[in-house]
Formats: C-alpha cells, structure tokens, sequence
C-alpha cells in the first residue's frame, strides 16, 4: 500500500455518509474494490479507516498474540470492539455506522485525514482541538519520536 497524503474537510449527512474527496479516492483506487475496516481509534476520539489489505496484516500481528494470556485477550476484545466492514458506494461515499459516529462524537463537519497507511476520521472540532492542543510539544515529541535513532552524522 502506498502512503495516503492528505487532510480534507467533509461533510456528513443525517445516515452518516460521507462523501470521499476526489484527492483521495484517487489515492485508494487500488484498493477501493477490497473493502475497508472501520473502528474507533486506540488512542484518539476518531476512527480509524483501514484498507482491507491493512486490516488483515495488523491481525496478522494480533493473531500470533497468545489469547491464553487475559491481557492479549483483554486487549484484543478493546481494539476489535465495534468494528466493521464497509465499502465505498457506487457515488463515491462511505457510510459510517451510527455507533462509530457517537463514539467519534461526530456531528456533521468531518475531517479526513491521512495517517500513512490508514485514514483518520474524525468531527472537525475535535480535530482541531487536538492539533491545538499538540502544537506547543510538537518539536519536543519530534526530537523524541524521530531524532536519536543512531542515524546521526558524527
């Protein structure tokens, strides 16, 4: 899968369909035929849309997980709770079930946002709210996250 580029505000109708960006779908054609997963994000008020491609190589990862051990099983119940299997219709647009859209607290704004190799969606304010609330330690989460991995030039 290529890596997805993009932030695009959208909108949501009253069944929660949101209507894909051109820039976008261009994007997923490659996989738009595949499905996608849609759960809510770990870590975030969001969803998280995987490819199916995407979908089935992160449980891959939780599969090798030993469901013996309550903690993977406990986690596992967690991360999968909620999800589900769309498909982007024949107008271009993804229906996002209501219960994901309460999760996410989303109204109608919507905001799609490229994370590599998956899609966050999240309700506008939200998003800006958290960009907001990120900005003042970003150069200090960005010298931790990617600087000191050793690739320094000495």
């Amino acid at each position: 899968m290529q890596n997805l580029i993009g932030t695009y505000d959208c909108n949501a109708d009253t069944k929660g369909r949101v209507m894909l960006p051109v820039a976008l779908k261009k994007q997923l054609a490659p996989v738009l035929s595949e499905g996608f997963v849609i759960k809510r994000a770990v870590f975030q008020e969001c969803l998280e849309l995987y490819p199916m491609s995407e979908w089935k190589l992160l449980m891959e990862q939780i599969n090798k997980k030993n469901r013996f051990v309550k903690k993977n099983n406990d986690f596992i119940r967690r991360f999968t709770a909620g999800v589900r299997m769309i498909e982007v219709d024949a107008a271009g647009r993804l229906l996002i079930p209501k219960n994901l859209m309460g999760i996410a607290k989303i109204d109608k704004q919507v905001v799609l946002s490229a994370a590599i190799n998956i899609v966050e969606i999240w309700d506008k304010a939200s998003y800006e709210a958290v960009l907001d609330d990120t900005t003042t330690d970003f150069a200090s989460l960005a010298e931790e996250v990617m600087g000191g991995d050793g690739d320094e030039l000495s």
